[in-house]
């Protein structure tokens, strides 16, 4: 496991890195994958308690003097990392080591670009369990998802390809839905591998209504900049169909076209056109990606 490089975000989990820290350098230095921990702009003792394990060849602690969020940590610590393949694991604690080999096995048999652990049944409030499915529901109605746990914090990613899409992705606890979305829409191998959790122990989650709130308007951004008319389409479609309902029984007795009836055709209209618009702008920008790619390859 020599070129794979564990990336953990942290902030505020001393308590919680004080345990399962020793384990993850046992961990590392057995396996001979490489480590990197960023802290967050942590208030705590997070800094001092990572930099004790700083003399560690494979181990890099990074440190943000101000807090990025859990997107921007991650983007931190991918961006350091010099090894063929990245795994995202969370710092509390919850996610086993084992696991992190199994997923790592599962990536190379299968010559995926992302693997996910899978989450089992595990003991959460109904609010949270809800607010997943909700999440889950909106991002399946706009584009097809072949996954279950689209929010997992534990992936494995190729390197090369989580660089070439991270700048997309915010910088908030939105990171793993998105660049899951990402890789998905950008026809890469995306896989699930069942994974244990255990119950945290220490601290306390950082994700809230709001967490939910902006994860919701992240996949609305996502799926607008790849595939804008399936924002922009069910609504026109909608408009123009309610127009005709509303409009052909006024005009087949004899009362000519209702303010109604235009107006509904009229949004229809500007539903569609915006979302041709948008997929022209789409378009446009795949291609420049494309010809960024080609003008900048390795091989050339």
């Amino acid at each position: 496991m020599d070129d794979l490089t564990i990336v953990i975000p942290a902030y505020n989990e001393e308590q919680a890195l004080s345990f399962f820290l020793p384990e993850l350098i046992d961990f590392c230095r057995s396996r001979g994958c490489r480590l990197i921990i960023v802290n967050d702009g942590s208030k705590d003792n997070t800094r001092n308690l990572l930099n004790d394990y700083a003399e560690e060849s494979f181990f890099t602690p990074l440190h943000h003097k101000i807090n990025r969020g859990y997107g921007g940590a991650i983007k931190t610590g991918i961006h350091a990392a010099k090894t063929s393949y990245v795994i995202t694991i969370d710092a509390d604690g919850q996610h086993r080591l084992e696991d992190v080999s199994a997923l790592y096995d599962a990536l190379r048999i299968n010559d995926a670009d992302m693997v996910i652990g899978q989450r089992k049944k595990h003991k959460e409030s109904y609010y949270r369990k809800i607010g997943k499915a909700l999440i889950h529901f909106i991002a399946t109605l706009l584009m097809p998802i072949p996954i279950q746990d689209l929010n997992s914090g534990m992936k494995i990613y190729r390197t090369g390809l989580a660089r070439q899409y991270m700048q997309l992705c915010p910088d908030t606890m939105a990171f793993s839905d998105i660049i899951t979305l990402i890789f998905i829409n950008q026809r890469h191998l995306v896989q699930e591998y069942p994974i244990t959790v255990v119950p945290r122990t220490t601290g306390e989650s950082t994700i809230s209504t709001k967490t939910a709130i902006e994860t919701v308007m992240e996949i609305l951004h996502i799926v607008t900049l790849f595939n804008p008319m399936r924002i922009f389409l069910p609504p026109a479609i909608f408009f123009l169909l309610f127009s005709a309902f509303w409009g052909i029984p006024i005009l087949l007795r004899g009362e000519g076209v209702s303010v109604g009836t235009l107006f509904l055709f009229v949004t229809g209209l500007i539903f569609f056109f915006l979302g041709l618009i948008a997929e022209q702008l789409a378009l446009i920008r795949k291609n420049l990606s494309l010809t960024i790619q080609e003008k900048f390859s390795p091989d050339d």
